[in-house]
């Protein structure tokens, strides 16, 4: 294991089962790239109309993007 890998598994072992079991989640996920997330029903529909938005070209502009970023620094 490496030094910056042991120094990450200390952090998580202080924080919380909850806290550790997302962390551990989210690694696992990396691991396994190719395997969606469910998706959780009462988002069902909120994602395929993203989805038919992306299809229709209805697209953030990179600025957008960027603005809706810069609204998360105030």
């Amino acid at each position: 294991m490496t030094k910056l890998l042991e120094q990450a598994v200390d952090a998580v072992r202080q924080m919380p089962p909850a806290d550790q079991d997302a962390i551990a989640q989210a690694i696992l996920s990396l691991l396994s790239p190719g395997e969606a997330d469910e998706i959780d029903p009462d988002h069902l529909q909120d994602v395929i109309e993203g989805l038919a938005e992306i299809d229709r070209g209805e697209v953030a502009t990179d600025e957008e993007v960027e603005a809706a970023f810069r609204s998360f620094d105030r």
